[in-house]
């Protein structure tokens, strides 16, 4: 695999404060979240955020509220058909039992049920005008970027932070810029992973970054400890070179 298969560390993390001003849709049965632009708006071209295990939730509604901040249409579908993770899992928590059958056993997170969510979700946004579409993955979310990266499955431009569960073939087939924000310390995506991810994205001919940041664990975009200068700096600057990345490729 060009990363490995979440863990514990995919859930640990701190709520952020702040207050999410975007809305809550149906795309048929799939809950999702938008945040729609106001001021600058960046026409034809929309961003799908794909989450962590902890899906729609503060977090990941402030960040895609500020992305609208920057001009782009952002939409979080609930790719978790309403069996989410909570945050910080207590300690023996079965995390690939969950993966494999969802909460009672009968609602798994597999590629297979995941695939046809994103589907949906990219239909929704051509449907809605966008020409274009960027795609933001986080950890479990990652995986999904990169399968839809290939050739005619709908996303053009990608963007990851501390990804797991993608297989060096997923990205090997990507067909577009891709970006990947990394962690010094990540059990999920360490060193080797991280390098073999370069001879890869090499391979594809494809504009790519890999940018790594010291100081911080898996998760640090989504779940950092803010109150902690070198993790608030990281998040920041991940975050910015999602934008940066999309500024030069997507528009």
């Amino acid at each position: 695999m060009a990363s490995n298969p979440p863990g514990k560390c995919c859930t640990v993390g701190v709520k952020h404060e702040g207050s999410p001003t975007g809305s809550t849709i149906k795309i048929g049965d799939i809950e999702a979240y938008v945040a729609e632009p106001k001021g600058t708006v960046h026409k034809d071209v929309a961003i799908l955020y794909l989450p962590d295990v902890i899906g729609i939730w503060q977090n990941s509604q402030l960040m895609a509220d500020q992305f609208a901040e920057n001009g782009y249409y952002t939409l979080i579908p609930d790719v978790f058909n309403g069996d989410p993770l909570s945050l910080n899992r207590p300690e023996g928590f079965d995390f690939m039992a969950w993966l494999t059958k969802g909460t009672g056993g009968n609602n798994p997170h597999t590629y297979q049920a995941v695939d046809p969510i994103v589907e949906k979700s990219i239909a929704y946004l051509k449907e809605k005008g966008f020409k274009k579409i960027g795609s933001v993955g986080y950890c479990f979310g990652a995986k999904y970027v990169a399968r839809f990266m290939a050739a005619g499955k709908g996303i053009d431009v990608g963007y990851v932070a501390h990804p797991s569960f993608v297989e060096e073939a997923e990205l090997a087939a990507i067909k577009g810029p891709f970006s990947i924000a990394a962690a010094e310390t990540d059990e999920i995506f360490p060193a080797a992973k991280r390098h073999k991810s370069e001879t890869i994205l090499v391979e594809t001919k494809q504009p790519y970054q890999i940018n790594l940041y010291s100081g911080v664990v898996h998760g640090f975009s989504v779940r950092c400890d803010t109150s902690k200068k070198v993790e608030k700096f990281a998040k920041e600057q991940a975050f910015l070179q999602a934008v940066h990345w999309f500024d030069e490729y997507l528009l």
